[in-house]
């Protein structure tokens, strides 16, 4: 297994694994479009040359950032993928000099395994909600949002 930011021949595998999640209702989905402007924020897994995994890290502010669009391929859960996902994500925020992580959920199982806690929405400073209003749930959000500190 391979873990690396990813690069732009990675878009494709990106768009098609987070969209194959969206489908059953377990994230939102991802445009080409947002996959392209944000592929520097992603770090991939890589087995025999295929994207199995993936997860985001970006920037909101000078102490903020999210954690989005972690998926890993059916054939590859339960491996300790995603947590060596979000443990590259974790790290790169230290060394950007985040405070804070969060995440928008729909598992918020699969993060408080990995150390993130539950916090109310509206406790986010407004700056988290700026994407929001492009989102086809707007304003109904029902994602679960889970915070970590950067240590």
């Amino acid at each position: 297994m391979i873990y690396r930011k990813a690069n732009l021949y990675d878009a494709e595998e990106i768009y098609v694994l987070a969209n194959y999640y969206a489908e059953k209702g377990e994230m939102l989905s991802r445009s080409r479009h947002q996959i392209f402007e944000n592929i520097r924020d992603f770090i991939i897994a890589e087995d025999a040359g295929r994207v199995v995994a993936m997860g985001a890290l970006h920037v909101m502010w000078n102490d903020l950032a999210e954690i989005r669009t972690v998926a890993v391929d059916e054939n590859y859960k339960r491996k300790g993928i995603g947590y060596r996902i979000v443990s590259d994500l974790m790290s790169e925020a230290a060394d950007l000099g985040i405070k804070k992580v969060f995440a928008l959920t729909y598992q918020p199982e699969f993060f408080s395994a990995c150390g993130f806690i539950r916090e109310d929405k509206e406790n986010m400073p407004q700056k988290v909600w700026l994407e929001c209003i492009n989102c086809p749930k707007f304003p109904n959000c029902d994602e679960i949002c889970m915070t970590k500190p950067v240590a």
